[in-house]
């Protein structure tokens, strides 16, 4: 059983997280985006939630391959693969060396002992693990922001666009209008990132163009590829997030801790997986690395998987 889901910065990862699944954020331009409403198009890209790690490459495998109305599958000639199985390895830890991402840790301490019989794991099936903490360059995440107003606001724009005439809303300004007179959209949510975006121009603006090659020099070249060439590392490990938590009307979310930035502002893969469990709420273990390096990245979940068998058949908690 699988589904497709899509992500910008966690979407995939932290719900499959949050349900004891397994679930992979491509690098962005392995799968392509037809038909998908984007909130950054730099950032978004549709992946695979299933059950096992086989059962995820088995679907990304279906999703690969050059889109011709997505520009950027261009770039995936010659590097994406139909069949994702054949890197399915359960010796595949031997030798790997992967940077262990720390900044997450600290936060829950149930999580914490959770990593670190994690770690415990990956040492024995032979892995070689060496500690890092700060991985973006200073600044990223702000840039990341701005690149998100900019590109929500064309996404959106282009979406109403290609309604036709007869759509009931032609464009972002016209869906915060409508959200202003309804008795009930804004009663409990407000709609300020809509706001902030419409402010923004397009994306030929010299502000836009700044932040978008400063989200990628910072996430990418002195972000995931420094760590990674500097170590010289098969993959980076970090805890996905913390158990999933309720949200109410009140007080929203009680988001706690989550790893998936660098690899979503890189536009890298990240691959998340079951690694125990808090008062039987499931908690996620994440996988992510350089572009392109979803098969070395199958290899070591699936290792992991076989070996600290960690999967349950969901169950209605009360």
């Amino acid at each position: 059983m699988t589904a497709i889901g899509t992500e910008t910065n966690g979407s995939i990862v932290c719900p499959s997280h949050a349900t004891g699944i397994v679930g992979i954020k491509p690098t962005v331009g392995l799968v392509g985006r037809s038909g998908v409403i984007p909130i950054a198009y730099s950032m978004d890209i549709a992946g695979p939630m299933a059950r096992s790690v086989r059962d995820a490459a088995v679907a990304l495998g279906a999703l690969t391959g050059v889109d011709p109305d997505d520009e950027k599958t261009l770039k995936s000639k010659g590097k994406y693969h139909t069949d994702y199985t054949r890197f399915l390895n359960k010796n595949g830890l031997q030798g790997k060396k992967i940077g262990f991402f720390t900044a997450p840790v600290g936060r829950n301490f149930k999580v914490d002992t959770l990593m670190y019989r994690a770690i415990d794991i990956l040492k024995s099936k032979g892995a070689e693990i060496v500690k890092v903490n700060d991985i973006l360059k200073p600044g990223t995440g702000q840039h990341a922001f701005r690149v998100m107003l900019y590109e929500y606001k064309d996404g959106l724009n282009r979406y109403f666009a290609s309604l036709g005439e007869d759509a009931p809303v032609k464009s972002l300004e016209e869906l915060i209008e409508f959200n202003r007179s309804d008795s009930i959209s804004l009663r409990y949510h407000n709609q300020r990132y809509l706001e902030m975006a419409q402010e923004k121009g397009d994306l030929s603006s010299p502000e836009y163009r700044k932040a978008l090659a400063m989200m990628h020099k910072g996430s990418r070249e002195k972000g995931v590829d420094r760590i990674m060439d500097k170590h010289n590392l098969d993959a980076i490990v970090a805890p996905t997030g913390s158990p999933a938590w309720k949200t109410d009307l009140v007080n929203g979310d009680s988001f706690q801790l989550g790893s998936s930035s660098p690899a979503a502002y890189a536009g890298y893969p990240n691959i998340t997986l079951p690694m125990g469990y808090v008062d039987n709420l499931p908690v996620g273990i994440s996988f992510f690395g350089k572009a392109w390096s979803e098969p070395v990245l199958l290899e070591i979940a699936y290792a992991y998987e076989m070996a600290a068998r960690h999967r349950k058949m969901p169950q209605l908690l009360i």
